[in-house]
């Protein structure tokens, strides 16, 4: 009977609020409910989403006046997001005070716990390094402001105090911060500098995927080509925005993928021949106004050995 009771606490129905209504229904459940979208995405999957009684897709649109079924997770799945202190090999902190602390982040690591990761985090490093961060956001990522995917190495920032948590919230969202990448893609894009203005969202077809898609939300890319080799260029890449996997998508929408970036249809072979088990993809500065002192503050990675190595080898070509 005990589980039976809690199946019921966990089970919300309401009517689809006319502010949702057009919206798709992953997007939406995670949108009432405070989830992720991953979250809202796997409840849908799994059928604990019910439409006016109907189970169904994660990107069908939600209609006015339907009535919404959901049932949350159970208390006990929080452990699957919980942030427990665990050492990260080659995560290093490259600055820290009382309001951010701004860390290398290695490739194989994810900003933050999620359903299904059961790998290694920024989150849980920094916890095992007794270093604290603010309590805003949700339970899984308290602290972050922004993400680099797991294959993606380089800067990030993560708020250590509720002010810098807001105020850093804020500058990403009004576009205050500098964020440079370094991407090795390829083939040679013409024009060799540019700017790449493509909506992006959800892949329609493939769950783990993103796509350029009308209507998607706005992401604009700047790059300029700082080395051309044969068959392949080294870009400097400012966002603009910051959308899941906005480099990787727009440049594989240019037909010029980041190398080694097999989800987006990067040449396996050339990977190999480069050593590379990973987008050639490196988060090199960051650059933001200071939440606590108000001062420009800027930090600059090296390249890791893997990509340095693969570079050297272009580099003999």
């Amino acid at each position: 009977m005990a589980d039976s009771s809690t199946e019921q606490q966990d089970r919300r129905a309401l009517p689809v609020p006319d502010g949702l209504a057009g919206m798709r229904l992953d997007q939406a459940v995670a949108r009432l409910f405070g989830l992720s979208r991953t979250v809202a995405a796997a409840l849908v999957d799994r059928g604990d989403v019910l439409v006016d009684g109907v189970a169904r897709a994660k990107s069908d649109k939600l209609g006015a006046g339907a009535w919404l079924e959901v049932t949350l997770p159970r208390p006990a799945a929080a452990a699957e997001t919980a942030v427990v202190p665990r050492a990260v090999a080659g995560l290093s902190i490259v600055y820290s005070d009382v309001d951010i602390v701004v860390v290398d982040k290695p490739p194989g690591v994810a900003a933050h716990p999620s359903p299904g990761w059961t790998g290694p985090t920024v989150l849980s490093g920094l916890a095992a390094m007794g270093q604290t961060v603010a309590t805003s956001g949700a339970a899984e990522r308290q602290g972050i402001v922004h993400r680099l995917d797991v294959g993606t190495s380089g800067l990030m920032v993560v708020a250590k105090s509720e002010r810098a948590y807001s105020a850093l919230k804020r500058a990403f969202k009004a576009r205050q911060v500098d964020k440079i990448y370094h991407a090795v893609v390829q083939g040679h894009p013409d024009p060799l500098r540019g700017t790449i203005d493509a909506p992006i969202d959800r892949h329609p077809t493939s769950e783990y995927k993103w796509a350029v898609v009308s209507g998607g939300r706005e992401a604009i890319t700047h790059y300029d080509t700082l080395e051309a080799f044969r068959g392949a260029s080294l870009l400097q890449i400012r966002l603009e925005t910051g959308r899941t996997h906005q480099i990787r998508v727009h440049m594989a929408a240019l037909r010029h993928p980041c190398v080694g970036d097999l989800t987006y249809g990067a040449d396996p072979s050339l990977a190999e021949r480069l050593g590379l088990k990973r987008q050639w993809l490196h988060a090199k500065e960051l650059g933001f106004v200071h939440p606590g002192t108000g001062d420009p503050v800027r930090f600059e990675s090296p390249y890791p050995d893997d990509l340095a190595e693969a570079l050297r080898i272009l580099r003999s070509w």
